[in-house]
Formats: C-alpha cells, structure tokens, sequence
C-alpha cells in the first residue's frame, strides 16, 4: 500500500549526507552490513531512523520471543498496515536469519491461519493490538497468556507496533523501493 502522496526527497548517501544523518547512518551500516534504501529514506529525519534503530534492536534483544516468534510479530504488523517492503524484507529475513518455516511466512503473507497453535495465538494478538489500536478484549488477551505468553510480551508487542508504524509509515509516504536482496519474497498487497 502506497500514500497517495509521495515524498519526494532523495535517499540519503552516507557520504554526503549531513553529520547527524551519516552518523545514524553509520549505526544502520554496523547493525545490518548494509544501508537498505528504507533507512537512506528514513535518514531524512535522524530522529526518526534513530528511534527505529534503538526500537527494533531492543526488541530483537531483549522482547523473550524467540527469532521466529519475532519474525511472526512483524509480518503481522507490517502486512495488518500494507507495507509491501517490510512484508518482503520480513519475509526473507523469516527465511534466511531467523529460521521460520516456510508454511508460517506464506500462512501470514496470504493472511491464513498458522498450523502451530501457539504462533497462531500470537499472530492473532497482534493482529488485534494493530487492529484495536491497542484495545484487546480481555478474552482475545486470556487467549494469548493461555497460549504461553506473558503481559510483559505484550508491551513487547507495543514496541515492535511503534517501529513497524515508524518504518510501514515511511515506506508508504516514500514508495520505497525493494533492495534487490529482497526481492525473492517481493510481496504485494492485493487485498
């Protein structure tokens, strides 16, 4: 899902970019070995790639998911609010870092259920704290801390939901272009 309005403001250029924006950008190149264009766009406001950068680092580290429940929260934050390039970038990232099978990408992509009951439960609490705004019913939360969670991993969630905002937000207002790297799992929304 793109905004109707696109910003127009060229990707940012590590080398030429002012000295707030080359020292986050430095940051994103020590994080992940390379600047995908979402970050060069995103560098227009340090700010905003800053908050990013210390939000989904804190929440990779420290949320007590494991990588492929991870993956499963942002797949279903990023496709609940359209974003094609998180979506892909995501979908990669489930394939080749944080080892999710297949089936639970595709399910979450196609907006099918998970056969794994208890991935199911968290893709559908996130899907309702995305939805509800932050608003679950007390039985759509029993059924998350049935499902083994906690309520501090639903702070977790609110975390990884406000960097998803920042980056789905973004790449929305900017029509990110995909990096190459992610193109295998090009996903678009067809809904």
């Amino acid at each position: 899902m793109l905004a109707e309005y696109q910003i127009t403001l060229a990707p940012q250029v590590r080398e030429t970019a002012r000295s707030d924006a080359r020292e986050v950008l430095d940051k994103a190149l020590a994080q992940v070995g390379f600047i995908p264009n979402m970050y060069a766009n995103m560098a227009h406001s340090p700010g905003l790639l800053n908050t990013y950068l210390e939000g989904y680092a804190a929440f990779r580290h420290g949320s007590g998911f494991t990588p492929t429940e991870q993956e499963v929260v942002f797949l279903v934050i990023s496709r609940e609010n359209g974003c094609e390039y998180c979506v892909s970038a995501h979908s990669f990232l489930a394939d080749k870092a944080s080892g999710v099978p297949a089936e639970v990408t595709d399910a979450i992509r196609d907006g099918q259920p998970i056969a794994d009951q208890r991935l199911q439960a968290l893709a559908e609490f996130t899907r309702v704290l995305v939805s509800s705004r932050g608003l679950p019913s007390a039985a759509q939360t029993d059924a998350f801390l049935t499902a083994g969670y906690s309520e501090r991993q639903i702070l977790e969630i609110v975390l990884a939901i406000a960097v998803k905002t920042l980056s789905n937000y973004s790449n929305h207002l900017f029509h990110t272009r995909l990096d190459d790297i992610f193109a295998s799992r090009r996903w678009v929304d067809s809904r």
